[in-house]
């Protein structure tokens, strides 16, 4: 996302309440993956979901989506590596995706259990697809929120000019020394509820902007844009993902044919007047989508 152009505000659907006692029950704890410590939020007792946030966020973005899974699951969300309380190692090579996949296969075996529910928003959905990917054994079902499988949005920069206009930020973000323009107010302008602003804005503070945006540097595709080629390996676990039509930044069109690189169940939930961070913008709805999609 282009934080010079972030919404003051993101279109709220309908307020999701977080229930009274959710700090209180919430446990951070630890894991360690190669030397690099992964903080982690959990709470709930039940088979293990894991939740992935993405650009600019972390792990609180979920808040009402923990609150209300940890009925029956065990919910644990990570800050990604570089941002709020887990380590930020410098230098990019400490970036890689076998690094980022890493690390959610720590938080997993901290947890004692050795697979997962795995859920993304944003870069978060990158990894999770990524992980469903090259280490199927530690997913069990896999939901994404806005972030179309990479050959989809690939494809749409390629040959689609309102999606590379619509990415153009991240040529910014690529661009050397593009961190030093950041500020931690400006990243948290998005966040709508007043409560959580200030949090953002401490967490932002605890952060490393070089790090954020590693991720685009070293995964986001460039320049000269090209479709990738005919599908190759396939997610085979069963897959819901949930896209705002509202989002700015990766444009709907993504989405089409999204079932070529899947080879079981996919399930398409278009939210109408949700914008990017969809699990905020429609937290009640995406509470109760995923909710009745795991219990299926």
């Amino acid at each position: 996302m282009d934080s010079a152009n972030f919404p003051a505000e993101s279109p709220t659907l309908a307020p999701a309440l977080v229930a009274a006692d959710f700090e209180e029950r919430v446990e951070h704890r630890y894991a360690e993956n190669e030397g690099v410590r992964i903080h982690y939020a959990a709470i709930g007792e039940g088979p293990l979901i894991v939740m992935l946030h993405g650009f600019p966020d972390f792990w609180y973005t979920w808040r009402h989506q923990m609150a209300a899974l940890s009925e029956n699951y065990r919910v644990a969300a990570p800050d990604l590596r570089g941002y709020n309380l887990s380590d930020k190692p410098k230098g990019m090579e400490n970036y890689g995706m076998r690094a980022l996949l890493g690390d959610v296969r720590a938080v997993i075996r901290s947890e004692g259990y050795g697979s997962a529910v795995v859920v993304g928003h944003d870069w978060g959905g990158a990894i999770a697809w990524q992980l469903a990917t090259r280490m199927p054994e530690v997913v069990e079902r896999l939901v994404i929120l806005n972030l179309p499988h990479l050959s989809g949005l690939t494809r749409e920069l390629a040959e689609n000019p309102r999606q590379s206009e619509a990415s153009a930020y991240t040529r910014g973000f690529q661009e050397e020394g593009a961190h030093e323009s950041l500020s931690a107010e400006q990243l948290a302008r998005w966040v709508s509820d007043p409560e959580a602003r200030p949090r953002y804005v401490e967490a932002f503070e605890r952060s490393d902007f070089e790090a954020m945006l590693y991720y685009y540097k070293r995964h986001y595709p460039r320049e000269p844009y090209e479709p990738i080629g005919p599908p190759g390996e396939k997610v085979n676990v069963p897959v819901l993902q949930i896209h705002g039509l509202q989002d700015p930044y990766l444009l709907p069109g993504s989405l089409n044919d999204t079932w070529m690189w899947v080879g079981a169940d996919l399930t398409l939930v278009t939210v109408p007047k949700a914008g990017h961070f969809v699990q905020q913008d429609a937290a009640e709805l995406v509470t109760r989508t995923m909710r009745s999609w795991l219990s299926r």
